[in-house]
């Protein structure tokens, strides 16, 4: 079993990662361009969002499409700002139940073919996970970053202006109550099946929250009470709520994709959000030094869907083998790797995680210039109401 005692500094008191990259100056100046380049587009971006909820009462398809939109946006801007403030290399390998699904093109950039319509299950290290995820949702053809859909807790949609935003943009939020999450869920699931359908990629965390100090003392605690091992790399997944996923999506969605996400640079006890902070690895230059992601397929109509206890143990195996994996991670400082999945004799894959192509940072300018249209408009009825 791990220790309880995970900091980030080594026994010397240096951090992991070395020693940082900009000294004082540097990171504030770095600090206060990133609030610009984040907030001077991301407002706009929810201003925008704002001016499209009237869709609502007139078009659903419309209001739905002009959401799609903002996250498209959002995953642009989240890309850019990874690949100008903590430039990360992504290596990527999988078994294979992944042979053709995976590829680097001739211009470095990652091309995966996993469909309009999954779910994708993962272990969750950090919060930026998430992040990847939706660089990974934008690397597919067709690209998805418009269409991901996040299971997250109910607690940060109260965060200001992020709450709403992921309100807008139809993730599903879970109080943790199954009596209260039930009826939640099976009514935004139903809108995610209902015809025509709409393109889809919903991502869930069966361990309902990131590895720490104090989610590992919790995972311990269930596995005591529920009489069975604990993991070591990872916290104990529960299975309701992906059980009740697959369940109401199996009729149009064929497979479900699990991720194993590990990151270079975690010290042996370490934990990953106590190193790889904003301010380590956007302002002082200490990003993790590559991402890893080990990725499986399974086809939903396999799965003991009908059985609930069945399902758990489904579950709980899937993440023994994710604790397996993470084991020959920290072993060997890789994930294992297969030729059959990635089509290459190395066995992975590994590219930086960046835009396709630099002018696609324009497509962010568009809602200040409609905001900006708008406010034109409005300024001038009101001026001729006036006048």
């Amino acid at each position: 079993m791990m220790t309880e005692s995970r900091l980030p500094p080594n026994d010397k008191g240096h951090h992991s990662l070395g020693e940082a990259q900009h000294g004082v100056l540097v990171s504030s100046l770095r600090a206060l361009l990133f609030t610009v380049h984040f907030f001077g587009i991301g407002l706009f971006l929810h201003g925008s969002q704002y001016m499209g909820a009237s869709l609502y009462l007139w078009s659903r398809r419309r209001y739905y499409a002009w959401m799609a939109m903002t996250k498209e946006h959002f995953g642009l801007l989240i890309t850019s700002m990874t690949q100008t403030w903590s430039p990360t290399t992504l290596r990527i390998s999988g078994d294979a139940s992944m042979a053709g699904l995976m590829e680097k093109q001739a211009d470095g950039m990652l091309r995966l073919r996993l469909g309009e319509r999954i779910v994708l299950m993962a272990n969750h290290q950090i919060y930026t996970d998430w992040l990847y995820l939706w660089w990974i949702c934008y690397a597919n053809a067709p690209p998805m970053h418009g269409h991901i859909y996040i299971i997250l807790k109910e607690s940060l949609k109260c965060i200001p202006i992020f709450g709403p935003a992921m309100m807008f943009f139809g993730f599903i939020f879970m109080a943790r109550k199954w009596q209260t999450d039930e009826g939640r869920m099976r009514y935004r699931l139903k809108k995610l099946s209902s015809i025509p359908l709409r393109p889809m990629w919903l991502l869930i965390f069966p361990e309902g929250t990131n590895l720490s100090a104090n989610t590992r003392r919790g995972s311990k605690k269930y596995s005591e009470k529920m009489e069975i091992s604990d993991m070591k790399y990872q916290l104990l997944p529960r299975s309701t709520g992906l059980r009740f996923c697959l369940s109401e999506l199996h009729d149009t969605v064929e497979y479900l994709y699990d991720c194993t996400t590990a990151y270079e640079g975690i010290p042996p006890g370490g934990y990953g959000q106590d190193i790889f902070t904003l301010k380590s690895v956007c302002f002082q230059g200490r990003p993790p030094k590559a991402v890893h992601m080990y990725w499986r397929r399974f086809k939903i109509a396999d799965m003991p869907l009908d059985d609930r206890d069945a399902m758990a143990d489904w579950t709980l195996q899937r993440w023994r083998e994710k604790d397996e994996l993470l084991e020959a991670f920290n072993t060997t400082g890789s994930f294992p790797s297969d030729p059959v999945a990635v089509g290459n004799e190395k066995g992975y894959l590994e590219v930086q995680i960046r835009l396709r192509k630099w002018w696609e940072i324009l497509q962010l300018m568009v809602p200040a210039f409609t905001a900006a249209a708008l406010g034109s408009v409005c300024v001038r009825l009101v001026d001729w109401f006036t006048t």
